[in-house]
């Protein structure tokens, strides 16, 4: 639900009525990953997608009887079903999906309607249903702070609105959607109920840094995958808003200063664009010792040999240069500025994910998830 929360948020301000399907589950090559979601209002408008196009159609469907009876259903959609060729999800894999109905007097609909503006507006939000237990509670939630609290109530005499909190915070810390189960006492014993647990998070931040013309391209990329983009150039005449407009940040200032002085994280990607060991090495000097989920270099290998033989000078070990990705970016054939920032994404969506960056073409390994061979290091 969160995965559509500006759109939703919309429609709640509009007093619309309207069901939405969850992906809670899935298993093997799906397409989707739990919390993608599809939404359907009282006038058949349709936002969001389940399943990449394999499914739509029939939980389209199931959104629009969930609105007319008000009934919140559990339903699995799998290659194995003998129906599985008439609904479409021939891809190997199998979803299971949470429909819940949003009528005007949902007793849920306030705190869903919290939960969806502040999703909307970039705010740590998790939001906690009722995904299996008692037919009484199915869909019921629960909206939980960063700070622990909460707005709404699933039930259980307040045992397990706690204990649901609880967990829910601890997904919201590290970002993470999923099921969880958990008894009407409180407890972890079976028989409980299971939570399905979004968690939104402000987008992870791309930090790059050297304002060229591949710098450009990287910003338009960055932005489509759903990061908080970042420029940072010492040379005020190159770092400009009519050079980036897309760059939610445009920052005039020496590169490592820059760094030193602002937070990263290990959903933060830095993309060192300024070929110039001037800039290159203090502030990879200084990256390499923060957190972060990528840090790549660009430059050619012969840049590369000399940049680490200064990194080694400056006191960096063998361990820390092994996060350093340099020459940056996949071996797709690049040359202009738009193909090299695709193969700088395409790394970093490889590192994230641990792809290979093969063809898929004659691979043995599962497309979506499951084990992968193990990837060459730089």
């Amino acid at each position: 639900m969160l995965d559509i929360a500006a759109e939703l948020d919309r429609w709640l301000r509009e007093d619309r009525e309207f069901a939405v399907a969850s992906v809670v589950a899935v298993g093997g090559s799906a397409p989707r990953r739990p919390g993608a979601a599809l939404a359907v209002d009282s006038e058949g408008t349709a936002i969001g997608s389940v399943s990449g196009g394999c499914v739509e159609g029939a939980v389209y469907d199931l959104c629009v009887q969930a609105l007319q009876d008000g009934t919140t259903v559990r339903e699995r959609f799998g290659y194995s079903d003998e129906d599985a060729f008439a609904v479409g999800l021939t891809c190997g894999g199998v979803i299971e999906v949470l429909v819940t109905p949003v009528p005007a007097d949902a007793p849920d609909r306030a705190v869903l309607a919290t939960a969806l503006s502040g999703a909307a507006r970039g705010e740590p939000t998790a939001l906690a249903r009722v995904a299996a237990g008692p037919p009484e509670l199915l869909g019921r939630a629960l909206l939980v702070h960063p700070d622990g609290s909460y707005e709404g109530a699933l039930g259980g005499q307040g045992l397990l609105d706690r204990t649901a909190a609880a967990e829910a915070r601890a997904m919201l810390d590290v970002g993470r959607t999923g099921t969880l189960d958990i008894s009407e006492d409180g407890s972890h014993c079976p028989g409980g109920v299971t939570l399905f647990v979004e968690s939104s998070v402000p987008p992870p931040r791309m930090i790059v840094f050297g304002a060229i013309d591949f710098a450009a391209a990287l910003v338009r990329t960055g932005k489509f995958l759903g990061y908080h983009v970042t420029v940072c150039d010492a040379r005020a005449v190159f770092a400009t808003r009519a050079r980036f407009p897309e760059a939610d940040d445009i920052v005039v200032d020496w590169p490592h200063r820059y760094l030193e002085r602002t937070g990263t994280d290990d959903r933060t990607v830095l993309c060192v664009l300024t070929h110039d060991a001037k800039f290159d090495v203090p502030l990879l000097t200084t990256a390499l010792r923060r957190p972060a989920a990528f840090i790549g270099a660009m430059g050619s290998r012969r840049t590369h040999e000399d940049r680490n033989r200064r990194l080694r000078e400056a006191g960096l070990t063998d361990q820390d240069l092994a996060r350093l990705h340099s020459p940056i970016g996949l071996d797709l054939g690049a040359r202009t500025p738009e193909e090299t920032a695709l193969s700088i994404a395409a790394e970093i969506i490889a590192t994230r994910h641990g792809g290979t960056g093969v063809p898929l073409t004659g691979a043995r390994f599962p497309i979506h998830g499951g084990q992968r061979p193990t990837r060459t290091a730089h």
